[in-house]
């Protein structure tokens, strides 16, 4: 039996004849009739009493009319459920974000994930970008905001921004290391300073020891801190320099207890990826939070909101 079957079954004995139920489906009588043959010979027993007044099921037929009624009805039900979701995406959505990009996204994206979606509860999770990595790979997380594109061929990312990284110095006649002259330092002597930094598991600490690498210098790293907080406390103290990204000090910055210099020779920046599985298809809600994540990233940095960074254009 199908279900076309079961519905040709049920509208027979809501109608009580079968030429009243081939109009009522639109089907020869015929071609009813042999339906309910093949029924009742799959079966095998009789489901309808024929007559000159009409038809009434069998003891079985009611059985089976109790039945249908019941699996048309949940098709019906699982039907308009999935047509619902397809227009308004619901579930939980977990997302994985390093901590100081989450200061700046984590509560835009939540309003207009409530304000676009309500039927979507966003779940965001922080930590350093590694370990975000490691939770999108498990299947902790369903997206991932990253430092670096993910590799794994069973991820898929894209760049979304660019965002600068400065050298940072205590503001005022601090008491400290010697600060350098001008508004720009070159990578090479922003290195030499004493410099206050992430550990080595942190993405940041591996891009800069990496750039570090590439012009056969390392890094003079005096104190590994895990705590963007720390830093830039022990920095507006005047115990040494670090490089950070800008959006991370702004609010030191506007208050005057730091001070920057831009890196040159070269620039420093760090690429902000949007990272998720790559080797099945996304749930709606997922599909969703992405798309709105990514319009999200892109009017911050339109705005200024997230200061230093620049939009990455795909390529065409």
């Amino acid at each position: 039996m199908d279900l076309r079957q079961l519905r040709y079954f049920v509208a027979i004995v809501e109608q009580g004849s079968f030429s009243r139920a081939a109009q009522v489906l639109n089907i020869a009588q015929p071609a009813l009739s042999a339906h309910v043959r093949n029924m009742e010979a799959d079966l095998g027993m009789q489901l309808l009493l024929r007559s000159a007044q009409g038809v009434m099921p069998t003891e079985a037929g009611t059985t089976l009319l109790r039945n249908a009624r019941l699996v048309i009805e949940q098709v019906a039900t699982a039907e308009a459920e999935v047509r619902g979701h397809a227009a308004e995406p619901r579930g939980e959505v977990h997302i994985g974000i390093p901590g100081t990009i989450s200061q700046k996204l984590a509560v835009p994206l939540i309003l207009a994930v409530r304000q676009r979606y309500p039927g979507i509860k966003l779940r965001i999770a922080e930590a350093m970008s590694g370990f975000v990595l490691d939770w999108l790979r498990a299947g902790h997380v369903d997206l991932a905001i990253l430092y670096i594109p993910a590799v794994d061929r069973r991820l898929a990312s894209e760049c979304l921004c660019v965002e600068e990284l400065c050298l940072l110095g205590p503001a005022g006649s601090r008491s400290g290391p010697a600060r350098p002259h001008g508004s720009s330092i070159d990578f090479g002597n922003a290195i030499e300073l004493p410099l206050i930094l992430p550990g080595r598991a942190h993405g940041l600490r591996e891009m800069l020891e990496r750039l570090a690498l590439s012009r056969n210098a390392s890094l003079n790293s005096e104190i590994d801190v895990d705590s963007y907080a720390a830093i830039k406390l022990l920095v507006e103290r005047g115990v040494g320099f670090s490089i950070l990204p800008l959006h991370a000090v702004a609010a030191e910055l506007e208050a005057k207890r730091l001070r920057r210099w831009s890196i040159v020779n070269p620039v420093v920046q760090r690429e902000v990826h949007l990272a998720r599985p790559g080797d099945k298809p996304a749930p709606h809600a997922v599909q969703a939070v992405e798309a709105l994540c990514r319009e999200v990233v892109f009017s911050l940095v339109a705005e200024g909101a997230w200061e230093g960074t620049v939009q990455v254009v795909p390529a065409t």
